[in-house]
């Protein structure tokens, strides 16, 4: 499946051109998963419900299912010493799709679209990330970038970047098993 690194600092809006993309990317006919890593503590379980009550005696994995949907809660012994589970493995447990958009994680295998907002640009510790890491192939921006030699959408032409999207090339045949 084709994965795409949607990247950028804090506040750039890396959630808003995802939810703009995604309904453009599935009229095109397009199967789309997501994958968000967040820096907080994440739990989908209430304290005191039975699936929490699993978990808290030592499950090491729930599955949570309604009628609608389903979540699998597992529970990690600890994380890598980058403090983010490694992206590969977790790829590897999701039902196949045409594209997977990562955001969140800082290494995606892949290309990675960076959305770079000029306020945050111009401050210090929001240095875009582009111009230390050459695994970035395209900029949604709302500004001018000088010196940028991939392509640059404006931020909210999302027409433009689903045309970008779809045009890459398919991920390498995964070697076979041995």
């Amino acid at each position: 499946m084709r994965v795409l690194g949607i990247v950028g600092r804090s506040g750039g809006g890396k959630t808003t051109l995802i939810e703009r993309l995604l309904p453009r990317l599935r009229d095109r006919g397009l199967r789309v998963s997501t994958v968000k890593h967040s820096h907080h503590e994440v739990d989908l379980d209430r304290p005191g419900k039975d699936s929490r009550r699993h978990r808290d005696a030592g499950a090491e994995e729930v599955l949570l299912v309604s009628g609608r949907r389903w979540a699998l809660l597992r529970e990690t012994s600890g994380s890598s010493p980058e403090g983010v589970l490694q992206l590969a493995p977790l790829l590897a447990r999701m039902a196949p799709v045409d594209l997977v958009l990562v955001e969140g994680f800082g290494h995606v295998p892949g290309p990675r679209l960076e959305v770079v907002r000029a306020g945050l640009a111009r401050l210090p510790a929001k240095r875009p990330l582009y111009l230390d890491d050459p695994a970035i192939a395209a900029l949604a921006t709302d500004h001018p970038v000088a010196g940028w030699p991939g392509p640059r959408f404006e931020l909210d032409d999302t027409e433009s970047i689903c045309v970008w999207i779809a045009a890459l090339p398919p991920p390498p045949p995964s070697p076979p098993l041995s």
